[in-house]
């Protein structure tokens, strides 16, 4: 079992689900993440085509570095809905999850993600509209938006004046990032600084997103993450991040 202080500020190289099940109840004020979407099981999203672009090399047609992507639905269901059972045993009694996830048209039927979220307090639904994008199929519109379901605790509540904010968040895709898939930082930003927690999880850490996005905003977090090579990608943007901040610092000293 996980004591929070030793793992604080960390990532944790591992499997998400497994993982989580090494933390005590309510260890968490927020847990922020963006799942593997399944994507290699799709009948045409655009994204069998690899060519060009951030897609160079076809990143994504063969899955993740250590994960395909590529699972019936049935099972990825089952697997998220333990995910997020998981998040939710982890965070407080006024804590939330904001869950990232994309609905798609697959086989001529809406995933609208209701299979996964169903039982679930979802309190609302956010869209993130994306800036620009890349669609290599001409029989689909270019897709530009995600969906983030805050999945709240009865006690949950925005941080003071937080509440203003509307229901569609307009944020450019971040283009500099090796990740695949990578959350744009000022998304996260915008979720985590609308509300007043102290420590966030995201299980699905990717690049390290949530956890610079927290760091810039004075936060904790742990990230976990299956993949070694994005474990380390995370390590080095956070230290990029605090080295940057460094520099900062001693400039504004010599004023």
């Amino acid at each position: 079992m996980y004591i929070i202080d030793d793992v604080r500020n960390s990532f944790i190289c591992g499997d998400a689900l497994q993982e989580m099940k090494n933390f005590p109840d309510e260890s968490f004020d927020l847990a922020v993440t963006s799942p593997p979407y399944n994507l290699k099981n799709s009948t045409g999203n655009g994204m069998k085509n690899g060519t060009g672009g951030k897609w160079a090399g076809a990143a994504l047609v063969n899955g993740y570095a250590t994960y395909d992507d590529n699972m019936p639905y049935d099972k990825y269901c089952e697997w998220q809905r333990e995910c997020l059972a998981e998040m939710m045993r982890l965070i407080k009694p006024d804590g939330a999850i904001f869950y990232n996830h994309k609905w798609r048209v697959q086989g001529g039927l809406i995933q609208d993600r209701r299979e996964i979220i169903s039982g679930f307090p979802v309190r609302q639904i956010i869209i993130w509209k994306r800036k620009g994008g890349i669609n290599f199929n001409p029989g689909y519109f270019l897709p530009t938006y995600e969906v983030i379901y805050m999945i709240a605790k009865p006690g949950f509540k925005l941080a003071d004046k937080a509440n203003r904010l509307g229901d569609v968040w307009e944020f450019p895709q971040e283009m500099k990032n090796k990740h695949p898939a990578p959350f744009p930082v000022a998304l996260i930003e915008r979720i985590i600084s609308s509300t007043n927690a102290k420590i966030i999880l995201d299980p699905f850490m990717g690049s390290g997103t949530t956890a610079v996005a927290a760091k810039n905003l004075g936060r904790d977090f742990v990230g976990i993450e299956i993949s070694s090579e994005y474990c380390e990608m995370s390590k080095e943007r956070l230290a990029l991040c605090q080295t940057s901040e460094n520099i900062q610092s001693q400039q504004l000293s010599l004023l």
